[in-house]
């Protein structure tokens, strides 16, 4: 037998009685002779209600105490998990980020792992533990700890899973697996057998908030098979893997939308070769993510440049470019908010014309303006008003015939 790395989230873990639930399948999997190693989130809404303490205190600006402080949450459940273990008959042991030694780099409310320093984790195992590791936090080189920010505790079990060459690794949620879109806003939605890696990439980038894109990626790169699965039921889950042999006929296989998107808009550019890599390189040392990107220009006018933001990012955003509006010798910017990023995926597109213009037609026939596009070899993405997103979708998921799907058999 080998390895295999569970992952718990907030809502798995939200109450007492869900956390022995989900010890449960710790206890099952331990019992067929794996090794396991789980990653848990803080209980239920505890990473919100710590933020909320900060904002009333005033400390949300600091963002080395803010890490100190929500990496508290992760360390609570971490204790619980361990504790009911022990209760139930199992030896086990609860490791924080850094005492597993997961090293990140020396950013706070974002970090990125960096190396993870297992042979603590290893020593335990050997020792027939049952290892408990916290989600979302590790440790600098400098000694600081930090935090993953959003989907953190999604990349550690991911990483871990990699750096150990587990055999597997299951994330357990609230919800049965994958579906072709969220199934809290489009009742057509069906769960999917089974995804690709760089489907589910694609979908993750784009707003599905099962898993966390930097999760998908670690598993991709290390062929790590991914399971998710429901923690309150017990249901086939949906696997992600390399190749899906199932649903082939299908060219679009899911639907994802994100709202609180903005747009920039900076014109008046001088038509020089080093302006874009000027802007782009302050956004991306400021840890700004940026999305589509759109630039116009002509020999008679300035150019200018468009591109999106998540909305949390714009004041940053807007003090960092105007700081910089020498340097980069723009005339002015504009911005827009209360926008929405709809993206259908499917790596069916690949070899099947026309599925940009079904897409496009399918809007404009129902009166929803596009604002942005933004297209790969398995994705379309579109920018449009935020009350629209809930519809586009539906629209999307219709015209695609994305409700054919057949359903696992449990």
């Amino acid at each position: 037998m080998g390895i295999v790395v569970q992952k718990f989230g907030g809502t798995s873990v939200a109450t007492v009685e869900n956390i022995r639930r989900a010890t449960g399948w710790t206890i099952e999997e331990k019992k067929r002779g794996n090794d396991v190693v789980v990653t848990v989130s803080a209980m239920g809404k505890t990473t919100d209600e710590l933020v909320q303490l900060a904002s009333e205190i005033g400390g949300k600006a600091n963002e080395r105490e803010m890490d100190l402080l929500l990496s508290t949450g992760e360390q609570i459940t971490v204790a619980l998990f361990t504790m009911a273990l022990k209760e139930q008959g199992f030896d086990a042991i609860g490791l924080t980020g850094w005492q597993a030694g997961i090293v990140t780099e020396p950013v706070h409310g974002r970090a990125r792992i960096e190396a993870i320093q297992s042979d603590r984790i290893t020593e335990e195992l050997a020792k027939d533990k049952i290892v408990v590791v916290a989600g979302f936090q590790g440790i600098s080189n400098d000694g600081e700890i930090t935090t993953l920010g959003r989907g953190g505790s999604d990349t550690t079990a991911v990483a871990l899973a990699a750096t150990l060459k587990a055999t597997r690794c299951d994330i357990f949620t609230d919800v049965t697996g994958v579906f072709t879109a969220d199934p809290r806003y489009i009742r057509q939605a069906r769960q999917l057998s089974a995804i690709s890696y760089d489907e589910m990439l694609e979908l993750a980038h784009l707003g599905a908030n099962v898993l966390h894109p930097r999760a998908v990626e670690f598993a991709k790169n290390d062929r790590i098979p991914l399971v998710v699965r429901s923690s309150m039921e017990n249901k086939t889950g949906t696997y992600i893997e390399e190749v899906v042999s199932v649903e082939k006929n299908l060219i679009v296989r899911g639907v994802a939308f994100e709202k609180d998107i903005t747009r920039i808009q900076v014109y008046g550019l001088p038509n020089e070769i080093h302006c874009l890599s000027s802007i782009f390189s302050l956004l991306a040392e400021s840890h700004i993510n940026v999305d589509i990107i759109i630039q116009s220009t002509t020999e008679a006018n300035p150019s200018s440049v468009s591109f999106s933001i998540q909305t949390e990012d714009l004041e940053s955003t807007v003090q960092l470019l105007e700081r910089n509006k020498e340097d980069i010798q723009y005339e002015h910017l504009e911005w827009e908010s209360g926008l929405a990023k709809v993206s259908i995926v499917g790596s069916g597109m690949i070899s099947n014309p026309g599925v940009a213009a079904k897409m496009f037609s399918t809007l404009s026939q129902e009166g929803i303006f596009i604002k942005m596009v933004s297209t790969s070899e398995i994705k379309i993405s579109v920018v449009v008003d935020e009350k629209h997103m809930v519809k586009a979708s539906e629209l999307l998921h219709q015209a695609f015939e994305l409700e054919r799907v057949s359903q696992p058999t449990y």
